[in-house]
């Protein structure tokens, strides 16, 4: 017995081991957890749901909708009620999740998946706990607030920071990174929102989907690698990994979507004959067929004409730019400026982007790892919609923004 403890302490585990440390805390929290579900189930049909006045406060979100998030707070009543009737004050609780969270990121590291994912997934449900014993108690103050969101970043990135350094020498590292990226930036965005009066909760990846996602992925990702790769001394613990990069791609598109609705919320509103999406959707069919024509006319040129392929790109490239600008003009975003100060910037807008296309495809190339074809689209897509379609719609087409429309609205002088 002593020496099963003294290899469970130092991680010299058999498969079978791995396994059932695994195993055992998950067959106990099914048992529980699916139970306590038919049991709430049942109560349902006859009582309705038992609503969660906070859960309603924070909104719906895309992976744990409403049911979910009532039945866990009516599942944890029994937990709670014993730490309430304990008299921890709620600083107890967040500073015990904070420890629990940053010693799940120094067990990952070492290779301890469920031990690591264990914590985690405790120190996500005392972080439940430690708002709602004060709230109740009423003992909710600033304090107490600021030092439970500080902590929440400390164990969020400790368990990415863990994740990160065990998957330092593989491809792994860098969704670890990204999803470290997304968590700190999902409620940095909130924080900033509320701090301008901009409520911005939404999003599918908030912080209970990524404790969920993340811990049980890590805390299970052992019993699937003892029984495929059971003599891997520095397994992949696949399902760590699947889960890791759904929280990278989920995290940071919910920061994205947040950021979105944020300065949405407080830009000058325009007046727009159309919608943003059919602006982009024609904005982008006018990028289309710009590049048809300049390819049709380099091969006609070269084919045809025997033209050296260096001239018939630049022709090729001036009649592009021609269509492009024509079409954005008259079909997305009608308008009616003069054309002279418009291919002005319209030049100066494609020759920039020119340069950051290319900039940006030359720092890729710099990881052989990544294929030129892969780095040339994401260049592409995020200097389109950084730079492109940003500049088009406001400084080249931006029929307000000319100068005689602004000498329109300048004062004359009596």
């Amino acid at each position: 017995m002593l020496e099963n403890l003294v290899a469970w302490l130092t991680g010299n585990l058999s498969p079978s081991a791995r396994i059932w440390t695994a195993l055992a805390p998950a067959i106990l929290a099914c048992v529980y957890f699916l139970g306590g579900l038919l049991v709430f189930c049942i109560r349902v049909a006859f009582k309705g749901v038992p609503r969660d006045e906070e859960t309603l406060k924070r909104g719906n979100a895309g992976f744990v909708g409403y049911f979910l998030r009532h039945y866990f707070f009516w599942i944890i009543q029994p937990l709670w009620a014993v730490i309430l009737r304990s008299g921890l004050p709620a600083n107890a609780l967040s500073m015990l999740s904070g420890l629990l969270g940053i010693s799940s990121g120094v067990a990952v590291a070492a290779g301890r998946f469920a031990l690591g994912g264990w914590l985690f997934l405790a120190a996500g449900i005392l972080d439940v706990m430690d708002g709602r014993i004060a709230r109740t108690r009423k003992e909710a103050n600033p304090a107490g607030a600021a030092l439970d969101s500080v902590l929440d970043r400390y164990v969020d990135s400790a368990m990415l920071m863990g994740l990160a350094w065990y998957y330092r020498d593989t491809w792994v590292l860098l969704p670890a990174l990204g999803a470290l990226l997304g968590s700190s930036l999902v409620p940095y965005v909130r924080a900033k929102g509320e701090g301008l009066g901009v409520n911005v909760r939404d999003g599918a990846m908030q912080r209970l989907e990524r404790v969920l996602f993340l811990g049980a992925g890590t805390a299970l990702s052992p019993i699937l690698e003892a029984v495929f790769w059971p003599e891997e001394k520095h397994p992949m613990h696949w399902m760590a990994v699947v889960g890791l990069v759904f929280v990278a791609i989920m995290s940071n598109l919910t920061a994205i979507s947040r950021f979105r609705n944020l300065v949405k919320a407080l830009a000058p509103k325009r007046q727009e004959a159309r919608s943003e999406k059919a602006i982009v959707g024609l904005n982008a069919a006018a990028g289309a067929i710009a590049t048809v024509a300049d390819f049709a006319v380099v091969l006609a040129l070269v084919e045809w004409m025997g033209l050296l392929p260096a001239w018939a790109t630049v022709l090729g490239a001036l009649l592009g730019a021609v269509v492009n600008y024509s079409i954005n003009r008259v079909l997305t975003f009608r308008s009616t400026a003069a054309v002279g100060r418009q291919m002005m910037r319209y030049a100066v807008v494609s020759g920039t982007s020119a340069l950051l296309n290319a900039g940006g495809v030359a720092l890729l190339t710099l990881h052989p790892q990544l294929a030129y074809t892969l780095g040339w689209w994401l260049v592409r897509g995020v200097v389109y919609f950084a730079w492109n379609l940003p500049l088009q719609r406001d400084y080249v087409f931006n029929d307000t923004n000319s100068s005689d429309a602004l000498m329109e609205q300048r004062p004359h002088a009596a």
